[in-house]
């Protein structure tokens, strides 16, 4: 595998990525709207000349309750779930599947991930299912209900839109994270920005020798 297209939120997150031999780093804009748009754009603009072997959505992300993460801390996602997508009744939040339409080519709000990706990246980090939400935990009542929701380690805005993406575009993709915070109370939350920057800075030559791209320069 050669070719990759890694898509981050925001700059400082691709800055931390790098450049490398091989990989087209994209800066969507944050949330996944932006994020599903600039993966099918990308993806598009290069299909014919020299497409991409694989897609990467990374960035940080928020670790939820009962994670055991810690800040600085790397994640692959083993599926990326879309949070707030289905319906609320009296007895409470049903995911797509209680809505009755699908997402997409697959089973509720889980978009699966590439399995020989998660095969390549398990190997050397440890996997989770990742949250894709609209709106950041900022209480503790809201990280418990993402993390019940979606069984899921972290939350972060991009990553179920940039695999959802690719996949309906016949590319594979997976969700790369470092931790850069705790959910919960706003006030109680602890963040270390850097270290989460830091964390993708020192692992990204690792994951893309491991999809087999190029050297960084």
């Amino acid at each position: 595998m050669t070719d990759l297209l890694i898509v981050t939120a925001v700059d400082a997150e691709a800055r931390a990525i790098g450049q490398h031999d091989d990989v087209l780093t994209v800066v969507s804009g944050v949330g996944r709207t932006n994020a599903a748009a600039a993966t099918t754009e990308q993806i598009l603009k290069y299909r014919e000349r020299a497409p991409f072997d694989a897609v990467l959505s990374v960035g940080v992300a928020g670790a939820l309750p009962g994670s055991d993460l810690s800040i600085g801390d790397i994640i692959i996602a083993s599926a990326c779930i879309y949070t707030e997508e289905g319906i609320v009744t009296s007895r409470g939040f049903a995911g797509m599947n209680g809505l009755g339409f699908p997402l997409g080519d697959f089973e509720g709000n889980a978009v699966p991930v590439d399995e020989d990706l998660l095969d390549r990246l398990g190997a050397a980090f440890p996997i989770g299912p990742i949250a894709t939400v609209a709106t950041c935990s900022g209480t503790d009542a809201a990280a418990q209900t993402v993390a019940q929701r979606t069984g899921a380690i972290a939350e972060a805005m991009e990553g179920a839109a940039v695999v959802h993406a690719a996949r309906r575009l016949h590319v594979p993709a997976i969700e790369v994270r470092a931790i850069s915070n705790t959910t919960g109370d706003r006030k109680n939350q602890r963040w270390d920005l850097e270290a989460g920057l830091n964390a993708i800075r020192a692992a990204m030559p690792r994951v893309i020798d491991l999809l087999g791209a190029g050297t960084s320069t």
